[in-house]
């Protein structure tokens, strides 16, 4: 039995009564076509209604692209606090018509090396990939002209685009001096500052967070070192600055799991947050707002910076142009909930 045929070019332009050539230039929008915008809407509306849907192949093998974008993830799609990337970079292709074939490699190089030959065998047209942790990568050589960006971190060949953190710092700072704190105390700094392999961008969260105290000319009541930023190390921090602060006003956190560990260090010792102390932190991660109270943070733009990658490779595509191994900064929003007071 022959399969049926779905409806094509002529069968819009025999519902529209135009030719093949003008159905398809307003369906593909094709540069330098001129054609009314009614009439492209036109054409689009007897489309939708006859079912029509473009051979993909076809496409592909008339303007050597596949109107596909490659996304090679490092713990991004398994990870709820970095998901928004993914939705981001989805958003932004879907307003632009391309799709995109995603690939988890999860921090094994070999992985990802066999990704990107698999994206290169389905011809993408450009490739992103997306970091869960702001850190340098090795990525496979570039082959030919193909537009390449790093999403959440750095790598040789690739456009960056990552958080821009050290005014983040600052605005952190600021955010508590502004609610009158000048009684503050830290916690999580490095005590080495990390390499580039481990974070791109701590260290300029940390220049921020001090420049905009030495412009208060303000030193921390107390600080707490520490490299792993889980709970532990909010609640030994906190522990530790309150014994050598105990009129302390305010605590920054270096993350949002580090500032859980301290409010479970300050409630264990009966002291109410922020009537006693102000906590504060950065990341925004889904826990952030589920902590009583509401803690306020510095939110990581992981939605934007997927929009972003994707609309860099996109730009980069349609008008031929290299995209160059630069860098592009997205700001950290601030999020004021609950746990900051004014005094």
């Amino acid at each position: 039995m022959a399969r049926r045929r779905g409806p094509t070019l002529a069968d819009i332009a025999q519902a529209t009564g135009l030719s093949v050539a003008t159905v398809s230039q307003a369906l593909t929008g094709k540069e330098g076509a001129r054609i009314a915008p009614a009439t492209v809407e036109r054409v689009k509306e007897a489309a939708t209604e006859l079912g029509y849907v473009a051979d993909a192949t076809a496409r592909s093998l008339r303007t050597g692209r596949t109107r596909t974008i490659g996304f090679v993830s490092d713990q991004v799609t398994v990870t709820r606090f970095a998901a928004a990337m993914v939705r981001g970079l989805l958003d932004a292709a879907e307003q632009r018509e391309h799709a995109v074939m995603i690939a988890e490699v999860d921090s094994q190089p070999e992985r990802m090396e066999r990704a990107f030959d698999a994206m290169r065998a389905h011809r993408i047209d450009g490739l992103a990939v997306g970091l869960m942790a702001d850190r340098e990568v090795q990525v496979p050589p570039r082959q030919g002209r193909e537009p390449r960006v790093i999403i959440n971190g750095l790598a040789d060949q690739c456009h960056a685009v990552l958080p821009d953190e050290q005014p983040a710092g600052r605005a952190a700072v600021e955010h508590l001096l502004g609610r009158g704190h000048r009684r503050i105390a830290l916690i999580g700094r490095h005590p080495v500052p990390p390499a580039p392999e481990v974070s791109a961008t701590i260290g300029a969260r940390m220049e921020g967070i001090d420049a905009a105290m030495r412009e208060a000319g303000l030193e921390f009541a107390a600080e707490h070192r520490g490299g792993l930023w889980e709970p532990e190390l909010g609640r030994e921090g906190a522990a530790r600055v309150l014994e050598a602060a105990p009129d302390l006003t305010a605590i920054l956190a270096a993350n949002d799991r580090v500032a859980f560990g301290v409010y479970q260090e300050l409630q264990a010792r009966g002291l109410r947050i922020p009537e006693d102390a102000s906590v504060m932190s950065f990341d925004d991660e889904e826990l952030a707002s589920m902590m009583r109270p509401a803690l306020t943070t510095m939110r990581l733009p992981y939605r934007e910076m997927g929009e972003v990658g994707a609309s860099l490779l996109l730009d980069a595509l349609a008008s031929g142009a290299d995209l160059s191994a630069g860098r592009t900064k997205i700001p950290l929003e601030l999020v004021d909930r609950a746990s900051v007071r004014t005094l």
